[in-house]
């Protein structure tokens, strides 16, 4: 690990973290967060499977 992960890492305490996510309900809503993260966890499957699908092709290539 980094010293710069280490760093920030310790610089991120709970009431941070409260304060993150009071800034995010303000700006989205308590509605529109499910739907953030719906969409978030598709674009990170579809990231995935592309990334497969990519390694795929190179093993049939070799």
């Amino acid at each position: 690990m980094s010293t710069f992960n280490t760093i920030f890492l310790g610089m991120i305490g709970p009431w941070q973290i409260v304060l993150i996510v009071a800034v995010v309900l303000l700006l989205f809503g308590g509605r529109k967060i499910p739907e953030l993260m719906k969409g978030l966890g598709s674009g990170i499957r579809e990231f995935k499977d592309a990334v497969k699908e990519d390694d795929q092709e190179k093993k049939n290539e070799e």
